[in-house]
């Protein structure tokens, strides 16, 4: 009967510290707001023709950005068909905003994020040897449209970014 004592006197341990602590700032999604949304997408590049649609919305009361994204590729040049699921969270830290994606292929990409010039939104991955680096940019277009580019770096030229996929995309 007093097995059950531990656990919940080590759970209180844990969460009074937490609850005690003062809340961070919650991060300022201004130049995020043009992504907010249902979008609906095509585009083209190695993979071939494909579409789908994703979204972006704030959760964990604001605290995170998150993309579901779900891309369909039809049957083409003796590939099958294709679906590629993605999920993509940006949250802030004391350097600034990060992102991390993962895939249903079991890719993990870790970004750093930047504000471009034109207000065009643009993730980086890190350098790592013998790795590839992506970067992803999203871009507010005229009508209301939305510009998607991700490109890769071979290993040995990590600078050397070349379009992998490029697309648009509008809202439902």
């Amino acid at each position: 009967m007093r097995k059950w004592i531990l656990p919940v006197l080590v759970g209180i341990l844990i969460i009074l510290p937490l609850a005690a602590q003062p809340s961070a700032p919650l991060p300022d999604w201004k130049a995020f707001q043009f992504l907010m949304g249902n979008w609906i997408g095509e585009g083209s590049g190695s993979p071939g023709q494909g579409s789908g649609g994703f979204t972006f919305a704030l959760e964990l009361q604001g605290r995170v950005l998150v993309r579901h994204n779900r891309t369909e590729f039809p049957a083409s040049q003796g590939r099958p068909a294709n679906i590629h699921d993605d999920l993509l969270v940006v949250y802030q830290d004391k350097e600034g905003f990060k992102a991390v994606y993962w895939d249903n292929e079991g890719h993990v990409i870790h970004y750093t994020m930047s504000v471009a010039a034109d207000g065009s939104l643009v993730f980086v991955s890190g350098k790592m040897p013998g790795a590839p680096r992506q970067r992803l940019s999203y871009r507010s277009m005229s009508g209301g449209g939305l510009g998607i580019r991700f490109e890769i770096a071979p290993p040995d030229k990590p600078d050397e970014f070349k379009v992998y996929l490029d697309g648009t995309a509008r809202k439902k």
